[in-house]
């Protein structure tokens, strides 16, 4: 297509490669070019030196008609780009010529209550520095809307992909969890975070009845880098504070969050290579958010915007999850109030946890009419920035059974990757990784879904925690909206009690790692007017879109 719009000056520019360079500058003539497999004819996005379907490794570059599915929009309020003012939309579409590549684009010459998940869609370029965009538009030729792609693998057909036990020993049954302990969890602490740490750690150190010397073993998420509120210095940082000269360590973000480096240290200890370790998370961005508006951090920046989404203004996870809401909505006719049971049963239960951020009643009518972040997610689908740490240790179940406290057992995880990675390009009506790991968990234990006492299931968004109820078998894949309705069935005293300490919607963000403090402390018979009685098994899932990952726990009784 080759109607051009003004250079947008103020526009963030997409970052280039020699990989990338012909996607980003192909729209100087008005065409739309990928990269297709010379073996196979795929096309292939994000461009990669192999074909991910035939493993061909002769690729080259080929102009397309420019022509595309909408399969996914979300009206965007909350977060502002450069030159790209609040509201924007934010969508994706899927290419004609093979509906397997989606692009994360902007909607342009179109109001977006005209939009349709199925228009035909038509690519236009604007101008980013030496940048060329490609937006999309309606087609002229419209004819009745298209259905969506297939996935790669249907949402419920994961359990026939999922690769057989590599031995019939299993290292979750060498191993327990022995001690778990918290800082205080608040909004704008203004605690320095390697602080919140070493008092999360010294807590569960006491609680399972151990002394510093006795850990031999460290593990965190994500570990040391430049990720601002998001860590606190990871492992290097916490044994140069506290000493504890750990025969193994672990520390890195290519992980499924603090579920990952959780069952990292559980093979190490499986392995032989430690007796007890302390595995931690940290966030302080509530802290950080303040800091930066003082003036007091310089957050990096820049006039380029890195990866294939983040130069439309889609920066956020809220934007990805939005769309598979969406698609959720239209494929199973789910709608905004089955999200809002979610919000609501997180804060009846924060109500009775005296570490909640937030206690105070929700209604459904607080929960609709709440400002929208990003349609059709509002204000409480979204969960709570805060400052926290929380720890967990793992030991050697020999070793467990002579500690303070009975231990608690790991009967199953869930880690197997099936979906692709990419957001923009993984499964459609779900979270993606859910699917997969939920249907690998299930093959590592005789125990079934019935047999889960209570579950703590992610929820970074609402949308996240509805995807791990389908995935894990708790209802039928597109029957949450049934299964959700009016709440009952997620209460502490209904079917599948949820998200028992408030989840990271009314308790705060502790990434995961406060999910696996409550299944924990639940278990454990200690949840004071929150306990669900007689709870004796335990699912965790841990991680937001990419990677996750999941626990089962229970008791030895």
């Amino acid at each position: 297509m080759t109607d051009e719009t003004p250079d947008m000056s103020g526009r963030a520019t997409p970052e280039t490669t020699e990989e990338n360079v012909f996607f980003w500058t192909s729209g100087a003539d008005g065409r739309l070019r990928l990269t297709e497999c010379g073996s196979c004819a795929a096309l292939i996005h994000p461009p990669q030196p192999v074909c991910r379907y035939c493993h061909g490794h002769e690729t080259g570059v080929r102009a397309v008609s420019g022509f595309a599915t909408l399969i996914g929009f979300t009206v965007n309020h909350r977060f502002p780009a450069p030159g790209l003012p609040t509201p924007f939309v934010v969508a994706q579409v899927a290419i004609e010529e093979d509906p397997r590549v989606r692009l994360t684009t902007n909607i342009v010459q179109c109001e977006p209550d005209r939009l349709e998940l199925g228009m035909r869609m038509e690519v236009v370029f604007e101008r980013a520095g030496d940048a060329w965009l490609p937006l999309f538009r309606p087609a002229a030729d419209q004819e009745s809307p298209a259905a969506f792609p297939a996935d790669a693998i249907e949402p419920a057909q994961f359990r026939s992909h999922v690769r057989p036990m590599a031995t019939p020993d299993k290292f979750e049954d060498k191993v327990a969890i022995t001690g778990v302990g918290a800082s205080e969890v608040g909004r704008r602490l203004l605690v320095p975070p390697l602080s919140l740490t070493v008092k999360a750690c010294e807590r569960a150190i006491a609680d399972a009845g151990l002394t510093i010397a006795d850990i031999d073993g460290l593990a965190a998420y994500p570990g040391a880098g430049a990720y601002g509120g998001f860590a606190e210095g990871g492992v290097t940082a916490l044994e140069a504070a506290l000493g504890v000269r750990p025969t193994w360590y672990n520390g890195g973000s290519e992980t499924f969050g603090p579920g990952g480096s959780l069952i990292a240290a559980m093979l190490a200890v499986a392995g032989g290579l430690a007796r007890h370790v302390l595995c931690f998370r940290t966030v302080w961005e509530s802290s950080y958010g303040e800091l930066v508006k003082r003036g007091r951090i310089t957050p990096p920046g820049g006039s380029t915007a890195a990866g294939w989404m983040k130069p439309f203004g889609a920066i956020s996870a809220s934007h990805t999850l939005a769309m598979n809401a969406q698609r959720h909505f239209h494929r199973y006719g789910t709608t905004r109030e089955t999200l809002g049971w979610i919000a609501l049963n997180q804060r009846a239960n924060a109500a009775l946890n005296p570490t909640a951020i937030y206690r105070d009643p929700l209604t459904m009518d607080d929960y609709l009419q709440a400002r929208t972040v990003t349609t059709p997610f509002g204000l409480y689908d979204c969960d709570v920035p805060c400052d926290g740490s929380v720890a967990v240790i793992v030991s050697a179940v020999d070793a467990a059974r002579d500690l303070a406290r009975p231990p608690v057992l790991v009967e199953a995880v869930g880690t197997q990757i099936l979906e692709r990675i990419e957001w923009d390009q993984s499964t459609l009506t779900h979270e993606p990784q859910v699917l997969g790991q939920s249907a690998h968990l299930w093959t590592r234990t005789s125990l079934r879904p019935t047999d889960v006492d209570v579950a703590q299931l992610y929820d970074g968004f609402t949308f996240n925690c509805l995807s791990w109820i389908e995935a894990l078998g708790f209802c039928g894949i597109g029957e949450a909206k049934d299964f959700l309705d009016g709440g009952k069935n997620i209460a502490r005293d209904g079917l599948l009690p949820l998200n028992t300490h408030g989840g990271q919607l009314s308790h705060g963000r502790t990434h995961g790692l406060g999910l696996v403090h409550e299944a924990i402390t639940q278990l454990r018979g200690e949840a004071d007017a929150r306990q669900v009685p007689d709870a004796r098994v335990a699912v965790v899932s841990t991680g937001g879109l990419t990677p996750s990952g999941a626990i089962l726990f229970r008791t030895d009784t």
